[in-house]
Order: structure tokens, then C-alpha cells, then sequence
């Protein structure tokens, strides 16, 4: 146990981050969930796309936010899943300018398994760690993003 918190008390919190953040890409990438003809960047966004409308609805704007990517470049992942059959941009009842992206059937058909990964990750996440734990953790982690946010924001209003 001494060697696991020496180790533990040594590592840079960057490092530990990014280490999970590789372990969970590579051991659960979402090709095991969506395995359709779809680039990685395509599955993230569709991923995204079926966990919000579930709560909201999703327009490219939401899109570019997220993944922090150009309008063009969205614009170009949302035609193309268009084409293939796994959304459809619908007038958005406000504002008819705005296009708000629809999942179709053959889209709504991967949510289940995606749903069912999540709760099987977060199940294996969180194994042999008591609840309060694990609470701490998230509250920590969201302490740290808040942290990273605020420091991007800072470093935006030094350079306007």
C-alpha cells in the first residue's frame, strides 16, 4: 500500500488524467458500440448527437462547441451522415434559419448500445471504490475542468 501512495503522490495529476484518458480510448473505443461505416470523428459526433436529443434538441452550432471544430468542417461530417442515413436537419419551429439535427431509425438503433456501453464502463469505473469515493473524485475532476475553463477564458481576454 506505501508503494501504491508514494506512486500515487508522485504523479502529476496531468499525467494520471491523461493516462485514464488513454486507457478508456483504447480499451472501450467506440467502435465495439458503433461499428457502421463511419469515420471515428463521425462516431463521436453521432454518439453526442443521440445522448443530447434524448434532453434537447442539437443543432451544428452545439456541434462545433463540443468538439471544437470550424462550421465548414461540421457542416461537411453532417452532410455526409446525411447521406449514409443517420440524421436529418428539420427547421427548427422558431426559427426556420436554424436546422436542428434528427437522428433517424437507423441511428436511434445504436442508442440502446451505446446506453448499455456507458452503464458497463461506469460500472467497471467505479468498481471495489466506495460511493463517497467516487463522489469526491467526480467532485474534484469537475473542480479541475472548472479550473482549465477559467484559465482559458483568462487567457482569451489577455489577448483581445
Amino acid at each position: 500500500m506505501q508503494d501504491i501512495n508514494n506512486k500515487i503522490n508522485n504523479i502529476h495529476m496531468g499525467k494520471l488524467i491523461h493516462m485514464l484518458s488513454h486507457e478508456m480510448k483504447r480499451n472501450y473505443p467506440i467502435d465495439k458500440v458503433i461499428n457502421e461505416d463511419l469515420t471515428i470523428m463521425q462516431k463521436h459526433i453521432l454518439k453526442f448527437i443521440l445522448l443530447e436529443t434524448m434532453h434537447r434538441d442539437i443543432y451544428q452550432k452545439d456541434i462545433e462547441e463540443e468538439f471544437q471544430i470550424r462550421k465548414s468542417t461540421v457542416t461537411g461530417y453532417v452532410q455526409l451522415m446525411e447521406k449514409n442515413g443517420f440524421l436529418t436537419r428539420e427547421s427548427a419551429k422558431e426559427d426556420a434559419r436554424k436546422k436542428r439535427l434528427v437522428p433517424t431509425a437507423k441511428a436511434e438503433d445504436l442508442r440502446v448500445a451505446i446506453l448499455e456501453d456507458i452503464k458497463r464502463n461506469e460500472k467497471l469505473m467505479v468498481e471495489g471504490i466506495p460511493d463517497e469515493d467516487v463522489i469526491t473524485c467526480k467532485q474534484v475532476l469537475y473542480h479541475v475542468l472548472q479550473n482549465l475553463i477559467k484559465r482559458d477564458k483568462e487567457e482569451v481576454k489577455k489577448d483581445e
